[in-house]
């Protein structure tokens, strides 16, 4: 396929090199070529060329040509994409939701009707989370006869000593100003920032860590797919616990926009480097858990997936300039991408997909490095009874 990249970041860049070795034509779109060329790095002979996600007809000029247009830029500009897209009668991917005009159902889906009269596909928040964990919440949905909830897990930590955005600083940001979605009792609500505490035990070498309520795409997203009570997500780690301080401290409010001393720009790979060479930056890592509850005949079980990706020391030993966030989730859209429905129409996320090329994912992330397990408990009276 000749496919156009737009937003060369920390993901992008890494996304446009997989998806070249795949084969594939590419180039990338970015508002800042000079800064591009960075991520992409020197020896990189892929294309940049400028193109503003804020400005419909920049885009249009740029991807002219392109069979599916990836959406690496901040989610704030989703809409605009979607609709360069349908007048360049190409099909689209795309890493997240903003989630605006309706809180509760991603606004991709506003685009069904018109991508299915191009006969295009639009596959929304394919990487990690969304993206995988969509996926093996529907794996599991699949394994049971009733089920009654899912409960997202994640783990993000970068030891260093001042705030670092080793991946996208707009989403980061986002994350932290926006209230959480909670699906309960099948109806959507929004929840306070940073709220219901928890301690969550993430395999080996992390461990037990206090998780709390995030604004994760999941949960506007799985209960139009699976026929489930219960659906939240929770984040855990030194890089949310910094987020959750200073909100405490009311240094995060959405009026007065994002300070940049909290949420500076994504490092470049070289800048990257040159702080973990300075001791600044020693390690960062990267975990998912998917919990699924529910009834198997006349069985109670607890159906877990973890996910774990490779760390910032590991990634460098292999020689990558990359961290773990925007390498994981650029090898998911990868994934996705090599395995893109075209022969479907419409604006579909992953856990919609058919089996097969649910199955095809699923078995290409574990083809790769990531480690992925299920573990399947079967939950006490005491439990059922609750």
């Amino acid at each position: 396929m000749r496919i156009f990249v737009l937003g060369a970041g920390g993901t992008g860049s890494l996304l446009a090199q997989l998806l070249a070795r795949q084969g594939h034509s590419v180039w990338c779109g970015d508002r800042d070529v000079e800064r591009a060329r960075h991520f992409l790095g020197r020896k990189s002979d892929i294309e940049v060329v400028e193109a503003n996600a804020r400005n419909i007809w920049s885009i249009v000029r740029a991807g002219r040509g392109a069979n599916l247009i990836v959406n690496a830029s901040p989610a704030v500009y989703n809409q605009i994409i979607l609709r360069a897209a349908l007048r360049l009668r190409a099909h689209y991917l795309d890493l997240n939701s903003h989630l605006t005009e309706n809180p509760f159902r991603p606004e991709q889906l506003r685009f069904h009707s018109r991508f299915v009269a191009k006969k295009r596909v639009a596959l929304i928040c394919a990487g990690v989370a969304p993206g995988l964990t969509n996926l093996l919440a529907q794996r599991s949905s699949e394994l049971l006869d009733i089920v009654e909830s899912v409960h997202i897990r994640l783990f993000e930590s970068t030891e260093s000593q001042d705030p670092i955005s080793t991946w996208s600083a707009d989403v980061a940001y986002d994350e932290a100003i926006s209230r959480p979605r909670v699906y309960r009792d099948r109806r959507f609500h929004l929840a306070r920032r940073f709220d219901e505490r928890e301690r969550f035990r993430f395999p080996p070498p992390i461990g037990e860590v206090p998780v709390y309520l995030a604004a994760q795409d999941e949960v506007c997203m799985l209960p139009y797919a699976l026929p489930v009570r219960d659906v939240d997500a929770k984040i855990g780690g030194n890089d949310f616990e910094r987020m959750r301080r200073w909100y405490r401290q009311g240094r995060l409010n959405r009026s007065r926009g994002m300070p940049r001393k909290h949420f500076p720009e994504t490092l470049t790979p070289r800048a990257v480097a040159k702080l973990i060479r300075k001791g600044v930056l020693e390690n960062a890592r990267f975990a998912a858990a998917v919990l699924v509850r529910g009834v198997k005949g006349d069985q109670h079980l607890l159906i877990r997936w973890d996910a774990s990706f490779p760390t910032l020391y590991q990634i460098r030993q292999r020689g990558l300039l990359s961290t773990p966030i925007p390498y994981a989730t650029a090898h998911l859209a990868a994934i996705f991408v090599k395995h893109f429905p075209r022969q479907l129409a419409g604006v579909i996320g992953p856990a919609m997909l058919p089996l097969a090329v649910r199955r095809a994912v699923l078995a290409d992330v574990r083809s790769r490095q990531f480690r992925v397990s299920m573990k399947v408990s079967r939950l006490k009276q005491i439990e059922e009874e609750f």
